[in-house]
């Protein structure tokens, strides 16, 4: 066989290689290098490693009975056609980031490729003792380099696993040093904001209010597991912060308490328990029992816990805590909101305190699960030290979090309710209620809810119920995903020629912009999966 076929057989399964790596390692990072959840997705997706993996069965078989230049220009096509299905250039929602953790995954994946190609030159070079074992030893070769791209879904990991110790390692350093940054600030108040749903919109509206009269600073955007904490507080922190918001998320038990012994919390707020990542917890007492790591931690330093009061699971652990301190919308709550007036215009509510004293409030946010979070926000400012009529201006000021019930008005008589970072039963339940608000042509587009374990179905499908009794027209985002929510709209009595289902959002939007109405129209845009989905 020719030296300079095996050449260019190698370079088109290098770059092959190259690129169907590269998107297996954005695949690993969306799902947190968790190399057991990346697993899981995997076994979700295994469609997309089906014609890898006939190709390699292909090749060995061939190359091993009919070893020619026909066959080996036939897999190098095969080759060259996954280097073209994984070419970069592809638009993500999340991009591909180059951290130094990638850097390092990389130089280990590409050292083992390096291996891999040396060995099959070397089998392919060395000369034989026996004419008729030359062409086993140039067929070897030729499947090794070959294996190293067919098993590359498998080798992207296996990097991850093998730099596990470094990584530990790396992390450790940086933890121990934010700690130590945390520890030289003893007037520093860190409150942690943990919950199944509502930590972020919490984290922004407390530090609204904490802002008016404190300096104050929060974790940003999604930056809730403890590498995101310690980058903030490396980063971000300064000696005059006064108040430091730290979001706490969890997808697995014992998360919680990773997080309190970075952050060490004086007070922590715990929104909700909810359906949520039971994929990876596997059960609600998990999530349950892991949310309240935070007021153990909180009750170790004799800090206060508050606790949202009308989330059931919540009240069920209020014996424990008898200090607590509970807010919501229902009058058996240390704080509570009542007299509420919801419109497409904004909300107005009063807040009770424990001592009987009252304040009116109006807010542009829709829908009353927002007040809940404000009643949380307030207790908790109050308890700083704050007056609550001096909390008047910066509830009122306080805008939609991005992604999170946010409106956009686009004109032309087109208006948005983005909803994209909402993925769990209560926060559709709560934006569905938020459509019903307005006098318009209601629209909803959404994929459905992910990592709901073996709920996930029947609560798509009670979405999908919900949504019937809401919307004028359903678009749904991936016909195999929203089946059941499909199937709930269906079963709803829904008329079904108001029912689209889209292969893409780009899809989904212009067949929004294709409905005809005299009214207004209101899309909610409910959840926006992220590229591994």
């Amino acid at each position: 066989m020719s030296f300079i076929l095996f050449c260019i057989y190698a370079v088109i399964t290098l770059i092959a290689i190259i690129f169907f790596a590269l998107r297996e390692f954005h695949m690993l990072q969306l799902n947190g290098y968790k190399t057991p959840e990346h697993s899981w997705w995997m076994k979700k997706n295994y469609k997309r490693y089906i014609f890898p993996v006939v190709c390699f069965v292909l090749q060995f078989a061939s190359f091993w009975t009919d070893f020619s230049i026909p066959m080996v220009t036939a897999f190098s096509l095969f080759n060259f056609s996954i280097a073209i299905a994984n070419k970069p250039g592809k638009k993500f929602k999340k991009p591909f980031v180059y951290t130094a953790r990638v850097k390092r995954m990389l130089a280990t994946f590409f050292i083992i490729i390096a291996a891999v190609f040396a060995v099959s030159w070397s089998i392919g070079m060395t000369p034989c003792l026996c004419t008729e074992w030359r062409p086993f030893n140039e067929a070897s070769s030729f499947i090794l380099v070959g294996s190293a791209l067919y098993l590359t879904p498998i080798l992207v990991p296996l990097a991850n696993i093998i730099n596990k110790p470094i990584e530990t390692s790396v992390q450790k350093w940086y933890i121990n040093d934010a700690k130590k940054i945390l520890a030289s600030c003893p007037d520093l108040h860190k409150v942690g904001i943990t919950g199944s749903y509502g930590k972020t919109s919490m984290k922004f509206y407390l530090s609204e209010l904490l802002s008016s009269q404190y300096e104050t600073l929060k974790t940003p955007e999604s930056f809730n597991t403890p590498m995101g904490v310690t980058i903030t507080v490396r980063r971000d922190l300064k000696p005059t912060h006064e108040y430091f918001i730290c979001e706490m998320g969890a997808r697995r038990v014992h998360e919680i308490k990773e997080l309190c012994d970075i952050a060490n919390p004086h007070d922590g707020i715990i929104t909700s328990v909810g359906e949520q990542h039971l994929e990876t917890f596997g059960s609600i007492e998990n999530i349950l029992n892991t949310k309240f790591e935070l007021a153990d931690s909180v009750s170790a330093v004799d800090g206060k816990i508050y606790l949202n009061g009308d989330n059931e699971l919540i009240r069920s652990k209020l014996d424990k805590y008898p200090t607590a301190v509970t807010y919501g919308l229902n009058d058996n709550n240390d704080w509570t909101a009542t007299d509420i007036t919801v419109s497409d215009r904004g909300t107005e509510f009063t807040v009770t305190s424990p001592d009987g004293k009252s304040c009116r409030y109006t807010t542009k946010l829709l829908g009353e699960h927002s007040v809940l979070n404000l009643v949380g926000a307030i207790a908790y400012a109050v308890g700083t030290g704050i007056p609550m009529e001096k909390l008047v201006l910066p509830v009122k000021r306080i805008a939609s979090v991005p992604h999170r019930l946010q409106l956009l008005d686009k004109g032309n008589g087109l208006t948005f309710i983005d909803d994209a970072y909402n993925s769990n039963p209560n926060g559709c339940r709560a934006a569905l209620n938020v459509l019903g608000l307005f006098d318009a042509c209601r629209i909803l587009v959404t994929p459905g809810m992910v990592e709901l374990g073996a709920k996930q179905e029947e609560l798509n499908y009670e979405f999908g119920q919900e949504a019937a009794k809401v919307c004028d027209y359903i678009v749904l985002v991936g016909k195999n995903q929203t089946l059941p929510i499909f199937n709930g709209i269906k079963d709803s009595g829904y008329n079904m020629e108001q029912v689209f289902a889209a292969d893409s959002l780009n899809e989904a939007l212009a067949k929004v912009n294709a409905y005809q109405t005299n009214k207004k129209k209101i899309v909610l845009l409910e959840n926006d999966l992220p590229d591994n989905y």
